[in-house]
């Protein structure tokens, strides 16, 4: 079967990670795994950080990157049950998805509960998983609260517009350009802020009459984390779910203390390890939206997989809006 496979790490700024595309021998299946014929997988920021190692999973080379994928059950392990050859479904297995066949455990494998374009399965079980549990799970938004959205026309920040409209928040969404804002107001973002033109905290005070944000998902990090804090209102929730920015930022711990604040950590894929039956209950939420046409994940490129080197360099160079899908 084809597969990209990771041959060498790479050094950011120094030299990229060695990829090519070749026939491997295609997976059996474990006693507790199931082999997929991939249809479709997605590309994620996690996998350009696994490529440089610099992710807490670290898989052993040579490997095939790829966090998650949809598509069609072609075997079980012995002793599976309630999954079956011909079964649909997502998975997310942090390496394995730019091939056109992968073995996965059977407990992070999810039939899906109704017919779904597989390239739409492919982008949502990642990004659209973690906005949705962090403002469920996590921030427990409810109806009618503010959510800002930082590095709103990216893969996790998009999903957080559109989940946040869906449970019925009031939407600002921040990104760098006015290109990737009109992204996120074509996907129901209600106020827009351009932070590469204009100061974060005193737009949001603007937008808001001074009150302040409820809720803030940040998957950026860096110089905005704080702003975004500063901004939040009493009892306000600052979600943390990444660094997309390259900066880890360091925190002033009185500001949470002086606004009741809360500052929330947010990691999807090992809460759904942990919890396997509510991840169950996510999944099958956003699948059964998706299935309505209540949520139409946002896919901005799609490759074909002898492209899919090309899919992730676009990401690292920050020329891709929502999702990027590789179909096999």
């Amino acid at each position: 079967m084809r597969a990209l496979v990771c041959k060498a790490f790479g050094v950011p700024g120094t030299r990229p990670p060695e990829l090519a595309l070749e026939d491997i021998p295609p997976p059996q299946p474990a006693a507790d795994e199931v082999v997929v014929q991939i249809r479709a997988a997605s590309a994620n920021f996690p996998d350009l950080l696994m490529l440089d190692d610099r992710y807490q999973h670290r898989p052993t080379l040579p490997f095939v990157p790829g966090y998650e994928f949809a598509g069609v059950v072609k075997s079980v392990g012995a002793g599976v049950t309630g999954i079956a050859p011909g079964d649909t479904g997502v998975a997310i297995t942090r390496s394995g998805a730019f091939a056109e066949q992968a073995a996965v455990k059977a407990d992070r494998f999810w039939k899906l509960p109704a017919p779904i374009d597989m390239r739409h399965a492919a982008a949502f079980p990642l990004a659209y998983g973690t906005s949705y549990h962090a403002l469920k799970d996590r921030a427990r938004l409810q109806p009618g609260e503010t959510l800002l959205v930082l590095g709103a026309a990216g893969g996790v920040g998009l999903a957080g517009v559109q989940i946040g409209k869906l449970m019925g928040a009031r939407v600002i969404a921040c990104a760098s350009s006015a290109a990737k804002l009109e992204t996120c107001r074509a996907h129901g973002a209600d106020e827009l802020i351009d932070y590469g033109t204009e100061d974060l905290r005193g737009a949001i005070r603007r937008v808001t009459g001074g009150r302040g944000v409820d809720v803030v998902l940040d998957p950026v990090g860096g110089p905005y984390s704080e702003a975004a804090l500063r901004s939040l209102a009493w009892d306000g929730r600052l979600l943390v779910v990444g660094f997309t920015a390259g900066e880890i930022p360091r925190i002033p711990l009185n500001l949470p203390l002086l606004k009741g604040a809360w500052i929330v950590g947010v990691s999807w894929d090992t809460f759904s390890r942990r919890f396997p039956e509510a991840g169950a209950r996510n999944v099958a939420d956003m699948a059964r939206w998706i299935a309505d046409g209540r949520l139409v994940p946002a896919i901005g490129a799609e490759y074909p997989l002898e492209r899919a080197e090309l899919a992730l360099r676009d990401i690292r160079e920050r020329r891709v809006q929502g999702k990027v899908v590789v179909v096999t």
